[in-house]
């Protein structure tokens, strides 16, 4: 079946990552994704593998898993149409912070380091504005983690928490004492 691109450009259009983006803009992202459709149960992706695309969410549902220190799997988000995630891959280059899985059957519209690159090379004004639009949303995500780590230290009596450490983690004999 076709694509109806004109249908995935005003999608694409009222979803975080390409607000505010022109028609012929959107027109060009439609055309550098690729359609990736996971059956329920199916995992996207898995934490520690190594990202080079993200994914916008077209239908279905999905929950980003992270493993605790106990070993269990902690449901950071969930993930419904027009969500977005995957792209911190695209501006770090670390491995997956997180696995996802899909919990209704999805469909995905995938965006990779090399699409974002072309991107660049011929609309710096529209990459720009998307990495506009990466930064808030993971301003906002920041702003919500934020607010429930205040929760839970509030909630446990924990008047100390603080979040000191802002340095990758690196064995204590490779750390510098400041």
């Amino acid at each position: 079946m076709p694509r109806d691109r004109a249908g995935l450009a005003r999608f694409l259009s009222r979803t975080p990552f390409f607000g505010g983006l022109d028609d012929i803009a959107l027109r060009q992202m439609v055309s550098m994704t690729s359609e990736r459709s996971f059956p329920r149960g199916a995992t996207v992706f898995r934490e520690g593998d190594q990202g080079r695309s993200m994914y916008v969410v077209e239908s279905g549902e999905l929950i980003a898993l992270k493993s605790g220190d106990s070993g269990r799997a902690i449901r950071l988000m969930h993930l419904k149409p027009g969500d977005f995630f995957g792209e911190t891959t695209l501006i770090e280059m670390q491995p997956r912070p997180f696995s996802v899985a899909v919990e209704q059957e999805a469909r995905l519209l995938e965006l990779t380091n090399a699409d974002l690159y072309k991107l660049y090379q011929e609309d710096v004004k529209s990459y720009v504005l998307v990495l506009q639009n990466i930064n808030r949303e993971l301003c906002r995500r920041l702003r919500r983690a934020s607010v429930r780590i205040t929760a839970y230290a509030d909630e446990a009596g924990d008047e100390v928490t603080q979040i000191r450490d802002t340095q990758p983690d690196l064995p204590r004999a490779k750390r510098r004492s400041h």
